[in-house]
């Protein structure tokens, strides 16, 4: 079952480990993880869902944030490269963003297990 308040935390701190702390990401995202799966408090397979699904989130957001600041912050490729450009850059951005909710929901997941298993004995 997906516990709404553990998954908007979350999604908020793996936001913010994205946005602010990228070349800590990988230790950012396992700390984020554990923390979702602790506050779950659904043992293990309740903690990897919940933090997997606060990684996914994080992930869609992250890249909206990515593609916005690619496009209007100086992407002449998109902008004067007309309909190849932009396509390029389009199939470039959906790869990107498949490669990174897979990597976020993996990691969150894996340490939101531990931190729900943990929870869970308590």
């Amino acid at each position: 079952m997906t516990k709404w308040s553990a998954v908007i935390l979350g999604f908020i701190l793996s936001v913010i480990v994205a946005s602010f702390f990228p070349h800590y990401q990988f230790v950012g995202l396992l700390i984020v993880g554990f923390i979702t799966g602790y506050l779950a408090k659904e043992g293990a397979l309740g903690g990897m869902w919940n933090a997997a699904l606060a990684g996914a989130l994080g992930t869609i957001l992250s890249a909206v944030l990515f593609i916005l600041v690619a496009t209007f912050g100086g992407s002449l490729a998109g902008i004067f490269g007309g309909l190849t450009g932009f396509t390029i850059s389009g199939i470039t951005s959906i790869t990107t963003i498949i490669f990174e909710l897979i990597y976020y929901a993996i990691v969150m997941g894996i340490t939101g297990a531990l931190g729900g298993a943990l929870a869970h004995k308590e």
